[in-house]
């Protein structure tokens, strides 16, 4: 005779037990849940015990260590929401894409390139707290050869030129994250004449204004790049300050193949109808395009 028993499901110290309901069948068994019952808060109540004298194992790496120790200060920034075009968000695409090391960045002034490229470096940032953004500026528009002539402490000489990327900063976050970042040194500023012997592992690095950096400087900072870093060069050729010195356009157009492509190094070109900033900038632009 088939024997069914029903089992409730009981809370004892917290722990859900399951007596599933079973047919017994073929079997003549017939089995007393109050006998069982017992058994099973003896059972419970010795696992809790055990559990209470188990010790957690002691953590001696010290790697080990400092990655808890990272994880538990993780933090992300809170971007505003953007509307972005089809084009922004084709380059940024390019951007995040892990296999992506370097992202030369053309336009003409009011087509987003440094903007984008410092909302993608901040994304990234969320994606990965272990990297810090770096900016780089050229001090060639000052006339200066050396940040030395400058008046002040060398956070005071770099301010300046950090500017664009404050300006940015503030724009794309909430506020009061701007100034956090920047005094962690998450965010922090390099001219491009101070980059020799630099080294950068886990960085995200944005050169801007890169039509006022000579060849040779181009070269230094793309060397510079080490293992899990991004460099996204932006630069106009039109708004050279360094009298047909700039190392730019030539940069541009050596890496603007399919092998640097497939190598992680890619060229973007926004147009002058991509200009965003207005529409009197789009003309003019325009009109001094169409005259060359």
């Amino acid at each position: 005779m088939n024997s069914f028993f029903n089992c409730i499901v009981h809370k004892v110290r917290g722990v859900p037990f399951f007596n599933m309901k079973m047919s017994l069948i073929n079997y003549n068994i017939f089995v007393d849940p109050k006998k069982i019952r017992p058994l099973l808060k003896n059972s419970v109540f010795l696992y809790n015990q055990m559990a209470r004298k188990r010790k957690k194992p002691e953590i001696t790496d010290e790697d080990e260590i400092k990655k808890i120790a990272s994880s538990l200060h993780k933090r992300n920034v809170k971007l505003k929401k953007l509307s972005l075009t089809d084009k922004q968000l084709a380059l940024l695409k390019i951007i995040f894409d892990k296999e992506t090391s370097i992202v030369f960045i053309s336009g003409p002034a009011g087509t987003s390139k440094t903007y984008i490229a410092i909302y993608g470096a901040l994304q990234l940032y969320n994606m990965n707290n272990e990297r810090g953004i770096t900016y780089v500026r050229t001090i060639a528009e000052s006339g200066e050869k050396s940040l030395g002539s400058l008046p002040g402490e060398m956070a005071e000489k770099i301010n300046p030129y950090m500017m664009p990327m404050n300006e940015k900063l503030d724009e794309l976050l909430v506020p009061g994250q701007a100034s956090n970042l920047v005094e962690a040194n998450i965010i922090k500023g390099m001219p491009v004449n101070y980059l020799r012997g630099a080294s950068w592992m886990d960085e995200i690095v944005i050169a801007d204004e890169s039509q006022n950096f000579t060849f040779k400087e181009l070269t230094t900072l793309m060397t510079r790049l080490g293992r899990g870093s991004k460099l996204i060069i932006c630069g106009d050729p039109m708004q050279s300050d360094i009298n047909g010195k700039s190392g730019f356009a030539d940069m541009y157009s050596i890496f603007n193949d399919e092998e640097s492509k497939e190598r992680g190094i890619h060229t973007f070109h926004f147009g002058a109808e991509d200009i965003m900033r207005s529409e009197i900038l789009k003309y003019v632009i325009t009109k001094i395009q169409n005259k060359k």
